[in-house]
This record gives structure tokens, C-alpha cells and sequence, in this order.
């Protein structure tokens, strides 16, 4: 295993901690002083940013199930359905997106390239070893599905892909399965609207 794959696995078993530097830049560091119109336009393509990520995680969820929660390398199925026909990283892409919608819901721009930057680096390691660990455990089918499906950049033109199996969980389940992170949005939201009250 590369050193690369070996700092994934890391970060990847300690990937619910990590993002505690991002929480507290958010809630801690005061915004500029903008005038109410950039306020508004920052809260809102924040809030439209959040939504859309977390609408990519529940259709990646819908797909994927409960195995997107583990913590060990217990593996499920391929899953080659839904967003995972057009990227293979549907979840960490949401999950980039809703902290950068956050960055511009807390009215700190300035903040959206050093998250990028942070998480990138964070789950291209985590990606890594997520490979290394489906190469060797599901083969040559796991290479076929590398080949034809984009790591980061979704395939939107071009040949469509292979559709792959329908949806293997209920919204009912989806919705169960991802209760802690519409929590976490919840109350990620919460704590912005207290800081601009305790700042106003």
C-alpha cells in the first residue's frame, strides 16, 4: 500500500473529527462588515449551494445504503448506479460543496479556496486508499468501472454510461441512513443565525 493510501485510511477512520478546524472558522471568525444586499447574495448562493449538495448526497445515498457510514473497510456492492454512473465520488464532491456553502453562508468567502484546498488534499489521500482497497478486493470489475467513470469530474456529455442496477434502498431508508448529516445542516444553520445575531 502506498503512503498515500496508508494517510487515507488514516483520515478515513477519523473522517468525522476532521472537518472540526472548518467548524470553528465558520462560527468563530466575524465576517466583514458587507452591505445588507452582498449579505443577501452570500446567504443565499450559501443556501443554494448547501441544498444542491445535500440533494446530490440523498440520490448518492439512495444508491449507495448504510455502507456509506462505515468506518472499517467492510465493503458493499459496486455500486454503479445513479450519480455513480456519471463520477465515482458523488458523496465527497456533496460533501465539498456543502462546505462551501457554508464558507458563503457565513458571509466568509475568502474561506471557499482554503476549503477546497483542505479537502482536496484530505480526500484525494482517502480516495486513494478507497482504490488501492477495490482494485485488490473486486478486481478487474472494479477496474472496467474506474476506466469508463470519472473520479471527480462527472462524465455529463460524451458516450452514456452503463446505467448499472436501480436504486437499492427506499427514501424512507436514504432519509434514515442520512439523518446525521441533515442534522449536522441543521444545526450548522442554527449556530450561523445565532453568530449573526451575537455579531448584529
Amino acid at each position: 500500500m502506498s503512503r498515500v493510501a496508508r494517510l487515507g485510511e488514516w483520515l478515513f477512520r477519523r473522517r468525522t473529527a476532521l472537518p472540526i478546524p472548518l467548524i470553528l472558522a465558520l462560527l468563530l471568525i466575524p465576517p466583514p462588515a458587507w452591505s445588507a444586499r452582498a449579505v443577501l447574495g452570500l446567504v443565499a448562493a450559501g443556501a443554494a449551494l448547501i441544498t444542491m449538495a445535500e440533494a446530490l448526497r440523498l440520490w448518492a445515498v439512495h444508491h449507495i445504503g448504510v455502507i456509506s457510514r462505515t468506518r472499517s473497510d467492510r465493503l458493499g456492492p459496486l455500486i454503479s448506479s445513479g450519480p455513480f454512473a456519471l463520477v465515482r465520488n458523488p458523496l465527497y464532491l456533496g460533501n465539498i460543496a456543502l462546505w462551501t456553502g457554508f464558507a458563503l453562508a457565513a458571509q466568509l468567502p475568502w474561506l471557499v479556496p482554503m476549503f477546497l484546498l483542505v479537502l482536496a488534499a484530505e480526500y484525494h489521500a482517502i480516495v486513494r486508499w478507497e482504490e488501492e482497497l477495490l482494485s485488490a478486493r473486486r478486481g478487474d470489475e472494479y477496474r472496467a468501472y474506474a476506466a469508463r467513470v470519472p473520479r471527480w469530474i462527472p462524465r455529463l456529455a460524451g458516450p452514456r454510461p452503463a446505467a448499472g442496477a436501480p436504486p437499492a434502498f427506499s427514501w424512507r431508508e436514504t432519509l434514515f441512513s442520512e439523518r446525521g448529516t441533515l442534522m449536522a445542516i441543521g444545526a450548522g444553520a442554527l449556530l450561523l443565525w445565532l453568530k449573526g445575531r451575537a455579531l448584529g
